[in-house]
């Protein structure tokens, strides 16, 4: 039998802790989102596997705000964020950084997610768009990658947060295999 273990178990960090901890080569840019409960669980999930930094562009709000505060439980005291105008100056000053900057989204040839091989040591930004538009085609375009999940139903699309969870835990997970 399993136990559920108490929360008091989940050896968590604090506040300080994170802010000390070794982040993931991960950051995430959200183009234009909409819902703040969507931004606050990115800022969840994010905190979750250390995310770097979340850039909040265009439309997006910013904490504190109570409908963000409420879906990310705290997360948005943990996870360093910024707010600009324009997501293509993010892009812009995320190569200048070496960052090498990934929307995803459906295009033609997009490289799909389970074929996505992070290298170690290379520092990615995931952009995720607008729950309506996606990411923009000037984003997308500015892309040095762009990332599809794969999906076989009838929609053939996710909400922001689930995309974000998705793609989020699995470049995590590749990227900390043991040798």
């Amino acid at each position: 039998m399993n136990r559920k273990l108490k929360n008091s178990e989940l050896d968590r960090l604090n506040v300080s802790e994170f802010k000390q901890a070794k982040k993931s080569l991960i950051t995430i840019v959200l183009d234009n989102i909409r819902s703040l409960n969507n931004i606050g669980s990115v800022f969840r999930t994010s905190d979750a596997f250390l995310v770097e930094k979340i850039y909040l562009c265009g439309i997006s709000a910013q904490p504190p705000h109570n409908d963000i505060r409420k879906t990310a439980l705290g997360s948005t005291e943990t996870v360093d964020w910024e707010y600009h105008e324009n997501t293509f100056e993010v892009i812009e000053k995320l190569k200048s950084q070496n960052v090498t900057v990934c929307a995803i989204e459906q295009t033609e040839n997009a490289t799909r997610l389970n074929d996505f091989e992070p290298q170690p040591d290379t520092r990615y930004a995931f952009i995720f768009g607008n729950e309506v538009k996606g990411v923009s085609q000037e984003v997308v375009s500015a892309s040095d990658l762009v990332i599809e999940i794969p999906q076989y139903g009838t929609k053939h699309s996710l909400n922001i947060s689930v995309s974000a969870g998705v793609v989020i835990w699995d470049v995590f997970s590749k990227l900390e295999k043991p040798i």
